[in-house]
């Protein structure tokens, strides 16, 4: 299986200035072939595709006003092509939205194939297409030759190289449990056994810095140096926060993987989550998404099962004790009891439970068996009203 490993990378002087020229020249690959695939298509209705901006490139570099795009590898600005044809592969099939043009302000990055670099292993010696030996901070002991090597500069200044390797799936030891879990924002994560991981909010606890930072450069005049010192600050407060966030939910996802054999989760539409103004910043800070890939990649790489349920299913409003469904919850309730049978519930808990109940039913009957509700009753509201349920 394949996976990217990232290092901090340290150019010198001279390298520095290369990279700038080739992110320089990437970027204004990007933007020319957007540009040209879309006049193409509202002007004529043409398509064009990669091959036709592949051969225009080449024409483009011939051009006087345009030679300087030759004084850079070649293969990163193919790669440019490439990538904007895989955005608008992933628009056409609706995972992403259109393909913008890129900025000089935002992360700038350089891909290169097997064409573009030479890695040695014994040594880890990577060195890039006239730029040279790279000085790399590596923090693993053993690193497979890679298939493509992604050059990156964060917006606050930073250097890093991302490595595409392949490796061999791992097996953790097996502890036989399984468990069901629903995510939400009170906690950012319960489990069918009566655990509940806390929501670390770290945007949230950043808030009023943020605010501040923002206000600071709304008040400066574009282009002075003054508003691209204050934005430097508000991206280092930014980035400091992804980081504390990723931190989070690569321990939260080790440790559930580690701990688990079978993982039951919810089909969330988190992009239907958001859209509720009202919740969207509290949810993009948890990141339930994100903590969800990151199970299912890493239950793949260790030889664990991960069991997605329909998003559809009621699990906050049926009762694990009986299977009673009520017919209204909202989300002020956190603890009810079963008309029924006279269970009291944790919302959470029962959640999950009822997700491990599902999720193992599933598995049982196979995985493509729905857990919508039978046709006789009221058709439950879609997932993205009630992120907590």
């Amino acid at each position: 299986m394949k996976q990217r490993w990232t290092f901090r990378a340290y150019p010198n002087e001279e390298q520095t200035i290369q990279l700038a020229r080739t992110f320089g020249c990437v970027r204004y690959v990007w933007n020319w072939a957007l540009t040209l695939r879309r006049d193409g298509f509202v002007q004529h209705r043409q398509r064009i595709g990669y091959a036709e901006t592949d051969a225009r490139l080449t024409q483009l570099k011939r051009h006087p006003e345009t030679a300087w795009l030759r004084e850079v590898s070649s293969v990163p600005l193919q790669q440019s092509l490439r990538d904007l044809q895989s955005a608008f592969v992933n628009f056409f099939e609706h995972r992403a939205a259109y393909p913008i043009f890129k900025q000089k302000s935002k992360r700038q990055s350089a891909n290169y194939t097997h064409r573009g670099f030479r890695f040695d292993p014994l040594t880890k010696t990577l060195t890039i297409a006239k730029i040279g030996k790279l000085h790399i901070r590596w923090t693993r002991d053993q690193i497979p030759m890679p298939s493509s090597v992604r050059i990156i500069k964060s917006t606050t200044g930073k250097y890093f190289v991302s490595l595409v390797v392949e490796i061999a799936p791992l097996d953790w030891p097996k502890s036989g449990e399984a468990v069901g879990i629903d995510f939400g924002l009170t906690a950012l994560a319960t489990l069918s056994t009566g655990d509940k991981i806390d929501n670390p909010r770290h945007a949230e606890r950043r808030l009023r810095r943020l605010v501040r930072l923002q206000r600071r450069v709304s008040r400066k005049q574009n282009g002075s140096r003054r508003r691209s010192v204050a934005l430097q600050r508000l991206a280092l407060l930014h980035e400091r926060i992804r980081n504390a966030r990723w931190d989070a939910l690569h321990k939260v996802s080790t440790n559930l993987v580690k701990r688990f054999d079978r993982i039951y989760l919810e089909d969330l539409h988190v992009r239907g989550l958001v859209k509720n103004h009202h919740l969207a910043r509290a949810l993009s800070d948890a990141a339930i998404g994100s903590v969800s890939r990151l199970i299912e990649a890493k239950a793949a790489r260790y030889g664990k099962t991960v069991v997605k349920i329909d998003r559809f299913f009621p699990s906050s409003k049926t009762c694990s004790a009986c299977g009673q469904v009520v017919d209204e919850l909202p989300l002020a309730i956190r603890a009810w009891s079963c008309p029924s049978c006279g269970t009291n519930h944790d919302r959470d808990i029962n959640a999950a439970l009822n997700i491990l109940a599902v999720g193992q039913t599933v598995s049982a009957h196979g995985a493509g068996r729905s857990t919508r509700r039978p046709p006789g009753r009221r058709a439950t509201r879609r997932r993205s009203a009630n992120p907590s349920r």
